[in-house]
């Protein structure tokens, strides 16, 4: 029998709290934290919303010195890494330096010290630059602040693969982990995409919806009306640990990563295949790899892509696998609520599945007033649900038709 991976420590920043007991209590008012962005001027943006990070200093622990160094991605990653470290008791200064990973995953890099800094060199000429520009900016920044940071040595990896980066990043980890090359692991993901460039990126690439004149309700998957998703910053970090480990520590621990699905539709460079055989393909393989059978899941965490076309081949494919199982199974997408942090969202959607596991509660997918009857599943409309879960599916898809699937069960 495999050695179960254990998840042991939580961080989280988010538009709806700064630490888990913030974002679960805020969670459960299932109300809406998308706003519209007044950071700077928007008037021009087709989607001109989003889900915010508005108190990140009062959290931090890092020194002024260091936060003029990096980009607000790798800061939001540190405060959130932190956390982790402290729920799960591990102190950085007692552990083998070596045997601490650190996998991380994103999709867009971090742009507010890029475009400050490029702006200044364009203005000022080459002196006008900050010398940490060519570090702060890349993907892989927040995995390499993190080890800097507290000493770690161990086996890492920074992962960017759209919407799905935080999920393969947590996986990837985890092998590590079987694979008895490091002991502890920190994953998870961050995105900052609440900038001038990356906000305009995130329009020109699609998918963002245009109702600004009502942020609040803008996000509705599966919604009849739905015309895209909200953007969202924040971070997600997970401790992972061997249950061995983890139960001789007599730590608490969360819940297990058990299996994961992949799939490529093969299909577009940016857009979904017109078919769900992949998405399908990433669940049952996932199932089989946590050694499930499809009777046995009792929540999914749904992608919830919030196009017209995105939501309807995501609930084919629940259909397609889980038959008439889907109506028993509880599912919904949470995110409604903030936004789609794109990268970090697994990783956040995994933080939210084990809280509401531990809660025995079902956060609800908001927004939803009006039928699709080509999206015809229960997916937990606008209210909490009391309910017993023990294991859970999460759902991501990236742009070019990347799809991977996450089994969690609860400890």
């Amino acid at each position: 029998m495999k050695e179960r991976v254990a998840i042991t420590g939580m961080g989280i920043v988010s538009p709806c709290g700064l630490k888990k007991e913030t974002f679960w209590a805020n969670l459960k008012r299932a109300g809406s934290y998308v706003e519209t962005v007044t950071r700077f001027d928007t008037s021009l943006y087709p989607s001109r919303i989003a889900g915010q990070v508005h108190d990140l200093d009062p959290y931090t622990h890092l020194s002024g010195r260091l936060i003029k160094k990096i980009d607000v991605f790798s800061h939001m990653a540190l405060v959130a890494s932190e956390q982790a470290l402290q729920d799960a008791g591990v102190d950085p200064a007692s552990v083998d330096k070596n045997r601490v990973g650190v996998f991380m995953g994103n999709a867009l890099g971090g742009w507010l010290f890029a475009e400050t800094e490029l702006r200044d060199m364009y203005i000022e000429g080459r002196e006008g630059i900050s010398p940490y520009m060519a570090s702060a900016w890349f993907p892989a920044a927040p995995q390499g602040q993190i080890t800097i940071y507290y000493g770690f040595k161990g086996y890492s990896k920074t992962i960017v693969a759209d919407r799905a980066s935080s999920g393969l990043a947590l996986w990837y980890g985890a092998r590590t982990i079987r694979q008895k090359k490091n002991d502890y692991v920190l994953a998870g993901g961050m995105e900052a995409p609440i900038t001038p460039y990356a906000l305009l990126c995130a329009n020109t690439m699609g998918g963002l919806s245009k109702q600004n004149l009502t942020p609040a309700s803008a996000y509705k998957p599966y919604d009849l009306y739905r015309d895209g998703f909200a953007l969202a910053e924040g971070a997600g970090t997970l401790m992972l640990e061997s249950e061995t480990q983890a139960r001789r520590r007599a730590r608490q621990i969360y819940g297990y990563l058990q299996g994961i699905g992949f799939a490529s539709d093969g299909y577009h460079y940016a857009r979904s295949a017109p078919d769900s055989s992949a998405l399908e393909y990433a669940i049952t393989q996932c199932l089989e790899d946590a050694g499930w059978k499809t009777g046995e899941v009792d929540y999914v965490c749904l992608d919830a892509e919030a196009s017209q076309v995105g939501d309807w081949l995501e609930s084919r494919a629940l259909r397609e696998v889980f038959g008439a199982h889907c109506d028993r199974m509880a599912m919904s997408a949470p995110k409604s609520m903030f936004g789609n942090l794109l990268g970090a969202q697994t990783a956040v959607d995994l933080i939210l599945t084990l809280l509401s596991m531990e809660h025995e509660t079902v956060l609800p997918t908001i927004n939803y007033q009006m039928h699709d009857p080509y999206c015809g599943l229960d997916y937990t409309p606008n209210v909490p649900r009391r309910r017993s879960m023990q294991k859970a599916l999460l759902l991501s898809r990236g742009r070019g038709g990347i799809h991977v699937v996450v089994a969690v069960e609860k400890a």
